[in-house]
């Protein structure tokens, strides 16, 4: 077959199919014509077929439809059902957002009758631990007796004779040069020392053994035993104390701040190391010894009191609790070696720090960096008056090892010296877990501090199951 037939036979071909492409188009066209004129014939109600109209208007062929009225009624009925189910959720959600609100309404009453519950809690505690400390006290005053007749007990006047005579001496009573005083009320003067003295005789007789004017022994330990004992204040002593040899005068400050003080600046009978760099070993040595690494001023001591984290406050953090400036005299007890009073120095605060010599010259050494130190247990009455110190701060030696009677008059004392608006500093308490809400917590609100912070945490150099803690705590006296 050649091109020339071919060709005419495919013309007519495509001829033949215009009039069938033409009729579909044609009929599209009156199909949507015919079903716009339906819907606009039946009014409003029609639109509800809108979105089957527009669908139908893209189609190329015609649709099979149902009867119109069937499809209405089938469209409204589920329009209804929707409305109704849109209504029930509605109510539904209605109700569940009033259960919600019902339901926070009671989870605030909870939280408060929570915190009723506990704060009724702490209450109760405290009052059975001042219960129990007043039957221990009307126990002890079965048969009261008076200071006077306490004095005048022939028991105590004949163990006063008993006394060598530089014991009695120290201790009195003196006749006043100018006979009776008003102040006193009275003509005579008994010299003041610890009541626990009395029932250690031999070991005061022993203190009370020199040579007048001469020098004193060499016994520090041993009087620092008796001070701990309660035998505090000792009796004076008319003796000198052994001279450091070789003595220098001190480094100048600010530098002697953190400079470790020359060898001969003390004297090292009492102790077991003979010197400073033995006493800096002695800090990077296994075991544990009372303020162990404390005199290495460029180890450990060097950053503390500079970060606040955890239970460690920051200085400065501490200071800004209080207007600039209104901090400027403190209390540093336990302080080691003067490490929170040179920091508080280098701020323009004045701390002066009670420490004990255990087998370290703690006072010497505070004294050398240029800061005030005193030799003053945990038992004896602060020797300051009332409402005149800013701050007081107290590191490890405030702990459980104190008999709760003694804490609890360890810490109205210091309620007592603090003034208005001054801070107790409470750094690294120890307890165990069930003390810290049962007893201290308790205590320190008994006495009436106000908590501005409060910091707890795990003790975790030994096992998990000892149960051991750790609180920090940083309280305010109230200004009224």
């Amino acid at each position: 077959m050649g091109d020339e037939d071919y060709l005419p036979r495919k013309r007519l071909h495509q001829h033949s199919h215009m009039p069938y492409k033409l009729k579909l188009l044609v009929l599209a066209i009156i199909s949507n014509l015919l079903t716009t004129t339906y819907i606009l014939s039946n009014g409003p109600s029609s639109f509800n077929l809108h979105p089957i109209s527009k669908y139908t208007q893209h189609l190329s062929i015609p649709l099979r439809w149902k009867p119109s009225s069937a499809l209405l009624r089938e469209l409204n009925a589920t329009h209804r059902q929707v409305t109704a189910t849109h209504r029930l959720l509605t109510a539904t959600f209605r109700q569940l957002t009033a259960n919600q609100r019902q339901l926070k309404a009671t989870h605030r009453k909870l939280t408060a009758s929570r915190s009723q519950i506990h704060d009724l809690t702490k209450q109760l505690k405290l009052n059975n631990f001042i219960v129990g400390a007043l039957v221990k006290d009307l126990r002890h005053l079965k048969s009261p007796t008076s200071a006077n007749q306490i004095i005048n007990d022939p028991s105590i006047l004949n163990y006063i004779n008993d006394l060598r005579n530089e014991t009695k001496l120290a201790i009195g009573p003196h006749k006043l040069p100018l006979g009776h005083s008003s102040q006193m009320g009275s003509d005579q003067l008994y010299l003041p020392i610890g009541g626990a003295c009395l029932e250690y005789k031999n070991e005061l007789a022993q203190y009370m053994t020199y040579t007048v004017g001469g020098e004193c022994p060499v016994d520090d330990v041993f009087v620092q035993r008796l001070m701990l004992k309660g035998c505090e204040p000792l009796p004076r002593r008319r003796c000198h104390p052994k001279a450091p040899a070789g003595y220098i005068n001190p480094t100048p400050l600010p530098g002697s701040l953190w400079a470790t003080p020359p060898d001969t600046s003390i004297v090292w009978d009492p102790y077991t190391c003979k010197n400073y760099q033995c006493l800096i070993d002695r800090g990077k040595t296994q075991g544990f010894s009372d303020c162990k690494d404390c005199f290495d001023l460029q180890g450990r001591e060097k950053s503390r009191w500079l970060f606040d984290r955890g239970l460690d406050y920051g200085i400065d953090q501490v200071l800004s609790m209080k207007p600039h400036g209104t901090i400027r005299i403190g209390l540093d007890i336990g302080g080691g070696s003067g490490t929170f009073a040179a920091r508080m120095k280098e701020r323009d605060v004045t701390i002066i720090t009670t420490s004990m010599n255990f087998d370290g010259p703690s006072n010497s050494f505070i004294s050398s960096r240029g800061l005030l130190s005193m030799h003053l247990s945990i038992s004896q009455r602060l020797p300051f008056f009332e409402n005149t110190l800013d701050i007081v701060h107290s590191m490890h030696v405030l702990s459980n090892w104190i008999p709760d009677a003694m804490l609890e008059f360890t810490l109205y004392d210091i309620y007592r010296v603090l003034r208005p608006g001054g801070l107790l500093w409470l750094d690294h308490f120890f307890c165990l877990g069930h003390q810290l809400n049962a007893t201290y917590i308790p205590m320190l609100d008994g006495v009436g501090f106000k908590r501005l912070r409060l910091n707890v945490g795990l003790k975790l150099d030994h096992r998990v199951d000892e149960n051991e803690w750790y609180f920090s705590a940083l309280l305010e006296k109230p200004m009224s």
